[in-house]
């Protein structure tokens, strides 16, 4: 038995939770998020104070499964209340970011503009033209979007140009030395 699955998810103030079948639908002050469990995985909820997870056998895959879908639940919890967000920034001489309508414009050295439409469901804040703050309520969609913005230039390892995560350390080479 999964010992994540098997923890019981507590229901915030603000929220509501409703289970139809194996689908899970969290609705609160942030939105509204819908969550299909997989076969042999039942979700009830416990007297409108908690969710439950259990599962039909002991099998190795349903154990995974079962862990997996709590988790995914209990981020719909926390998105709906709470969000998600994850901060990049840009690193480089001329390099910086502004927002156009819906789309995301970033000059990086190259000889042409790289444009990124903004998926619905993910808000993007720009700070100081070089930092980037990614927000929704899916905490999958979130880093996802995250990821595909740094895969535009991720940061070399001579000088550390490219967009990298807040925090993130970039490991630096040494460079060619003269003789």
């Amino acid at each position: 038995m999964s010992r994540i699955g098997r923890k019981p998810i507590l229901i915030p103030s603000g929220v509501t939770v409703q289970v139809e079948g194996n689908v899970v639908k969290v609705k609160g002050p942030k939105g509204e998020m819908v969550q299909a469990c997989p076969d042999g995985v039942e979700a009830q909820v416990e007297g409108g104070k908690s969710i439950l997870f259990s599962v039909q056998d002991e099998s190795k895959r349903l154990s995974a499964i079962h862990g997996l879908s709590r988790s995914l639940c209990f981020n719909m919890m926390e998105g709906v209340t709470k969000g998600f967000s994850k901060e990049l920034e840009i690193q480089g001489v001329g390099f910086r970011a502004k927002l156009e309508g819906k789309k995301l414009v970033l000059a990086l050295g190259f000889t042409h503009p790289v444009e990124f439409v903004i998926p619905e469901g993910i808000k993007i804040d720009i700070e100081e033209q070089v930092k980037i703050k990614v927000s929704g309520i899916d905490k999958q969609r979130v880093g996802e979007v995250a990821a595909k913005i740094r895969r535009f230039l991720p940061p070399e390892p001579y000088k550390g140009k490219g967009i990298r995560y807040v925090g993130e350390h970039v490991r630096k080479k040494a460079g060619k030395t003269v003789a």
